[in-house]
C-alpha cells in the first residue's frame, strides 16, 4: 500500500512470520479457541492515538489500498452512527463471483436505501464479512459505547463471526453498504471454499437485487418487509429462508388439478417458478421487493398483502400456499382469515412448518438451552410453538379443515421412519406439511 502500515498477528504461540509483522502472543479468552481474535480490541484500544485507520481481518481475507480508500471516502459522507462495510466474494473457476455471506434468512433491508453526498447505501442484515475497519473517531465512539472492550462472547453470531461484527451489533453504529460503487468494497475471500457448495448466490443474482434496491432509492420509498422473518433466538434460529429450494414433499401436496395458486411469503421465488412452468396461474406475494429474482424470470404475478384486493378483483384461488411463515406472524390466524376470502370453497392449504413440539425441542426446553430460551412467547423470541394441535386449532379457526399432516424426519432419524407410531413419528418430526380446505 502506499501509506504506512503496521501488521499485527494476535497467536496463541511464537510464530517468525519474518520481518513486516509482529506477532503477539495472547492467552485465549476461553477455552474455546475462536475466543482468541478477541484480543484484537485491547491492541486498538492501545494504539489509539499512533493511528488514522485500524483494520481488524481473518487471516484469509484481502483487503485492498482500493478498498480502504473508498471506505475513508463513504465514512466522510456518512453521520456518526452509521460505518461504510464490506462484503465478501469469492471466485469460481469460470471466473464469476459467488458472495457467500447472502444467504438463508440475510436479505437487503428495503426500508434502509438512503443517498448521501450523491452515492447509495443500504443495510444487509449479515454484518459480518470476516474484517471490520474504524477510523479513529469511530473507533473511540465504539469505546465510548461501552460495547466494544467486553468479553469473549456469541450471541447471533458464533465467536469468530461476533468478533468481527460487534462495532455494528454492540457500540450503536450501523454498517451500510454502498451499493452504487459496490465493487471498491467487495473483499475477496481467498480459499474460495464455497464455490462448489450452494452457500451465497452468484454475482448475476447479486446484481440483480442491488439493480432493485437502487430502483427503490430513485423512487424514494423503500418498501417493508412482509413480516419480521429473523427470530431474536440465538444464531436466529428457524428464521425464514430468503432461498429456499423446490421441495419435492411440497410439490406432491399441491393438487395436480389445482389451477389458481396463492404463494404468501415468496423468497427467490423457485418454487413459484417451478409451479408456473407447469402451467398453473401463480400469484406470490413477496418477503420484500428486492427478493424474488427467480420469480420474476419467470413472468410470476408478484403482488402486495395489500394490493391484492385491487390487483385481483374477485379472482379466486384453489390452492393457498404458506412455507415457512406461520411460526413468524404475529397473528397467524387472522392472516389465515384473511387470507380465506381469496380461496374459492373447497380450496386446498399447504402449510410446511418446523414442528417446535418434537422430543428434541423438549428436551432442549427441560434442560433450559440457551438456543430456545423463551421459544413460545413471540414477543421475547419471534417465535410461535407450532405444533401439529396448534396449527390445526389456527386452520379451524379461520373456517379450515385439516385432511391430512406429513411429519418429516431430519435424515438421522429416518430410518425409525416405517416402524414408528404415529405419535412416535410426531415426537420425531423436524418440521410438518398440513394439508386442510376451506370448508
Amino acid at each position: 500500500m502506499s501509506f504506512p502500515v503496521d501488521i499485527v498477528v494476535v497467536s496463541n504461540v511464537p510464530k517468525d512470520l519474518g520481518p513486516g509483522a509482529q506477532v503477539l502472543v495472547v492467552d485465549l479468552r476461553n477455552k474455546d479457541p475462536w475466543s482468541l481474535p478477541f484480543a484484537h480490541k485491547e491492541i486498538f484500544v492501545e494504539r489509539i492515538n499512533q493511528y488514522d485507520l485500524f483494520v481488524y481481518s481473518e487471516d484469509d481475507t484481502l483487503v485492498t489500498e482500493r478498498n480502504l480508500r473508498a471506505f475513508l471516502e463513504a465514512s466522510a459522507v456518512l453521520p456518526d452512527d452509521e460505518i461504510p462495510g464490506f462484503l465478501r466474494f469469492e471466485k469460481c473457476s469460470d471466473g464469476t463471483m459467488n458472495l457467500p455471506e447472502i444467504h438463508g434468512h440475510f436479505h437487503w433491508d428495503p426500508q434502509s436505501v438512503r443517498e448521501r453526498n450523491g452515492d447509495t447505501f443500504a443495510f444487509f442484515t449479515n454484518e459480518h464479512a470476516a474484517c471490520y475497519a474504524l477510523t479513529r473517531n469511530q473507533l473511540q465512539k465504539a469505546v465510548e459505547s461501552g460495547g466494544y472492550l467486553v468479553d469473549a462472547h456469541k450471541e447471533k453470531y458464533d465467536l469468530l463471526c461476533t468478533c468481527a461484527t460487534d462495532p455494528y451489533t454492540q457500540c450503536g453504529m450501523k454498517k451500510l453498504i454502498c451499493i452504487s460503487r459496490v465493487d471498491e468494497f467487495l473483499i475477496h475471500h481467498l480459499p474460495n471454499k464455497y464455490v462448489c457448495t450452494s452457500f451465497g448466490i452468484g454475482g448475476a443474482e447479486f446484481r440483480k437485487q442491488l439493480d432493485r434496491l437502487m430502483h427503490i432509492g430513485s423512487n424514494g420509498c423503500g418498501s417493508k418487509t412482509l413480516f419480521p422473518t429473523e427470530t431474536k433466538l440465538p444464531a436466529s434460529a428457524f428464521s425464514k429462508s430468503y432461498y429456499e429450494a423446490v421441495r419435492s414433499d411440497l410439490l406432491e401436496a399441491i393438487p395436480a388439478e389445482a389451477q389458481r395458486v396463492l404463494s404468501v411469503g415468496c423468497g427467490t421465488g423457485a418454487m413459484e417458478a417451478t409451479l408456473k412452468r407447469q402451467g398453473k396461474r401463480v400469484v406470490a406475494v413477496p418477503l420484500d421487493p428486492v427478493i424474488p429474482g427467480e420469480a420474476m424470470d419467470e413472468n410470476v404475478e408478484l403482488v402486495t398483502l395489500e394490493e391484492s384486493r385491487q390487483k385481483l378483483g374477485n379472482l379466486k384461488f384453489d390452492c393457498l400456499l404458506l412455507s415457512n411463515i406461520l411460526h413468524l406472524i404475529p397473528d397467524p390466524q387472522r392472516l389465515l382469515q384473511n387470507l380465506g376470502e381469496l380461496l374459492c370453497r373447497d380450496a386446498t392449504i399447504v402449510v410446511l412448518t418446523p414442528n417446535l413440539a418434537s422430543a428434541a425441542m423438549l428436551w432442549k426446553r427441560l434442560r433450559g438451552d440457551a438456543r430456545v430460551k423463551g421459544i413460545g412467547n413471540y414477543q421475547t423470541s419471534g417465535v410461535h410453538l407450532t405444533s401439529p394441535s396448534v396449527v390445526r386449532h389456527w386452520l379451524s379457526k379461520a373456517g379450515m379443515t385439516q385432511d391430512k399432516r406429513i411429519d418429516i424426519l431430519p435424515p438421522q432419524r429416518q430410518k425409525f421412519e416405517r416402524v414408528a407410531w404415529n405419535v412416535f413419528r410426531t415426537l420425531l418430526s423436524a418440521e410438518f406439511i398440513v394439508v386442510a380446505r376451506k370448508a
